[in-house]
């Protein structure tokens, strides 16, 4: 088993340690919270434009063997409607600039969503990443023929049905 991850954390928003950041949700939780480091509160308007929200840290990865993901906070998302304007972010190991949250109010109508400053508003999971050998290949050499290795998409995006 190999050494465990060592990230180092800047804070740029002093009230991340009144908010107890940083913490995770429980014992088993993948992700760390995210707060939105806000100096007032904001309203997203249904389906408006997605806002950037400081995280209020910048941190170092800096092991290639290794990335940060920003996913929204699940209840959020399905209770309020509350998603990342970029669906997931991605943090690369060598990026030590400030954490920001795009986020968006993803439903259709009704009142917008107020975030208030220190709100729990996504999580960011540690993940490792493979970066796989790639072998181009011309579009001819993909006709095989039904049946054999390779043949799978034949049929198009969504082929295999709903059930």
């Amino acid at each position: 088993m190999s050494a465990a991850l060592a990230v180092e954390i800047r804070l740029l928003d002093g009230r991340l340690s009144g908010w107890g950041f940083p913490r995770w949700g429980s014992a088993a939780a993948a992700g760390l919270d995210l707060h939105a480091c806000l100096e007032t509160e904001l309203e997203l308007a249904p389906q408006g434009p997605p806002a950037l929200i400081p995280a209020g840290f910048s941190l170092a990865i800096r092991d290639p063997g290794w990335c940060g993901l920003i996913f929204p906070r699940s209840g959020l998302g399905h209770r309020e409607g509350l998603v990342l304007g970029n669906g997931t972010g991605v943090i690369d190991a060598d990026y030590e600039g400030p954490l920001m949250i795009s986020a968006w109010n993803r439903n259709p109508g009704g009142a917008g969503l107020r975030i208030a400053p220190g709100d729990r508003i996504a999580q960011l999971v540690f993940t490792r990443v493979t970066r796989p050998t790639l072998t181009i290949r011309e579009a001819a050499d993909d006709a095989a023929p039904p049946g054999e290795a390779g043949s799978r998409g034949t049929g198009g995006f969504g082929s295999t049905g709903r059930r």
